[in-house]
């Protein structure tokens, strides 16, 4: 885990030093240059007026998996449109595809419940930005371990603020199940993510942003997942496509039995700014 954490940030200070802080200058036909600075800034905020489509891969190990390891691939676009004059509504997704090792040696491995976020949000946000909406949890899982047959749905809710170099919020969700197929486990899910981003320029960002889950549905003493850790992230510009690379680590202080201990995240997000 330390070699692979070691490879990740050695890759990330490589790129980044051969990065532009901004785009080559604009001609006619081509797209204009971008401020990297904003533009981090802008995809540290859940619910901004930019398009997003991030792919997020997570390796997790140790603990209970020893030296296996499970695989996820989250691919999770973030579209904003307008609703009205004054209000907008950011849809988020998060589809995931997963491998887990199972007994002797064999894998399954298939794509998960998809969820969908909806968030209505101010046209014009002021200091404080924040957003409300529904989130819901569909059974579309196609491997055996990640079936829930569970139809799911809840409230949704987060907040932003943006001072100086740092962007601070959380966001806060509850699936509550709806109908069900029988049998565990059943989608009942809390999710809360605190975020504090650090920007020292240049589009360079520390972040700190753990996914806290409560499985509702699991046995007691099994049902919370706390990570603490820490990133690096960079927002660039290649070939003309403003994107945002991330290397992440994350170590579960508590988890549930048969769980992963270590967490090693990569996410490459290609921005699409208005």
């Amino acid at each position: 885990m330390r070699r692979l954490l070691f490879a990740a940030t050695t890759v990330m200070l490589v790129c980044g030093a051969s990065a532009p802080t901004f785009a080559q200058a604009p001609v006619q036909g081509q797209e204009p240059t971008h401020d990297v600075n904003a533009l981090a800034k802008e995809t540290q905020n859940p619910v901004g007026s930019l398009i997003s489509l991030p792919f997020q891969v997570n390796f997790n190990t140790g603990g209970d998996l020893e030296a296996r390891t499970f695989l996820n691939l989250n691919f999770q676009p973030v579209i904003p449109f307008k609703a009205t004059q004054n209000w907008s509504v950011i849809a988020r997704t998060i589809v995931p595809i997963d491998s887990v090792p199972g007994p002797d040696g064999t894998r399954y491995s298939g794509v998960g419940d998809i969820q969908e976020q909806l968030f209505v949000t101010p046209g014009k946000p002021g200091g404080l930005i924040w957003g409300v909406g529904p989130t819901f949890s569909f059974p579309t899982a196609t491997a055996s371990p990640f079936e829930t047959g569970t139809w799911a749905a809840g409230p949704a809710v987060v907040l932003v603020k943006s001072t100086g170099p740092f962007v601070l919020g959380g966001l806060l969700s509850q699936l509550w199940p709806l109908s069900d197929a029988g049998g565990a486990p059943e989608t009942n899910l809390l999710t809360l993510q605190p975020f504090v981003n650090f920007n020292f320029g240049h589009g360079w960002a520390m972040s700190f942003a753990p996914v806290m889950t409560a499985n509702w549905d699991a046995s007691d003493g099994n049902e919370w997942t706390v990570p603490i850790g820490i990133g690096l992230t960079r927002t660039t510009v290649f070939n003309r496509r403003p994107m945002n690379i991330g290397v992440n680590y994350y170590y579960n202080v508590e988890r549930p039995d048969g769980s992963a201990a270590h967490q090693l995240r990569f996410v490459v997000t290609l921005l699409y700014p208005r």
